[in-house]
Parts: structure tokens; C-alpha cells; sequence
């Protein structure tokens, strides 16, 4: 398999899982991000906003950003392993 398809594949096993757990968390936040829980919501609040936020950067990072990382740190070491190379020690051509 090529790099490009397994990074695909990669990500649609990954994407199911990923985006509902996210949804289910931030469901689950969202009361106390509205501040619809009743008592102290001065400490709840931001730090629902906050879970809710990191969750959806996480998963963008996780689905979108980390697999083109992968692609440029590998075409990184393919350039790096291709420059120390030792040449071929093949004749002239005929």
C-alpha cells in the first residue's frame, strides 16, 4: 500500500471513533458552558468552554494536521536518506 492510501485509511478508521467522542463530550459540556447548571457557574463555565475547545482542536489536529505532518517529515527522510546515498558504482552505459 502507498503512503497516500494508507494515511487515508488511517484516517477513516480513526474518524468514526474520534468525532463521537467528541460530540458526545462536548453534548455533555454544553449545559455548562450555557451556564444552565444550576449553583457556582463562574468556575464551570470557562472550564467547559475550554474541554469543548481543546476536544475540537484535537480532533482536527488529530484527522487533518498530524497525517500531513507525517507526509513532510517522511518526504523529509527519503530527501535526507537519498543526499548520504552512497552512488551506484555501475560501469558507463553502453
Amino acid at each position: 500500500m502507498n503512503r497516500f492510501d494508507a494515511l487515508v485509511d488511517a484516517c477513516h478508521r480513526c474518524a468514526r471513533p474520534i468525532v463521537m467522542t467528541t460530540v458526545a463530550m462536548s453534548d455533555g459540556m454544553l449545559p455548562a458552558a450555557f451556564s444552565l447548571i444550576e449553583g457556582d457557574s463562574s468556575f464551570r463555565q470557562p472550564t467547559a468552554t475550554v474541554v469543548i475547545g481543546g476536544l475540537m482542536t484535537a480532533t482536527l489536529l488529530r484527522l487533518l494536521v498530524i497525517p500531513v505532518v507525517c507526509t513532510l517529515v517522511d518526504d523529509f527522510e527519503r530527501f535526507v536518506t537519498g543526499q548520504f546515498r552512497a552512488p551506484s558504482k555501475q560501469g558507463p552505459a553502453e
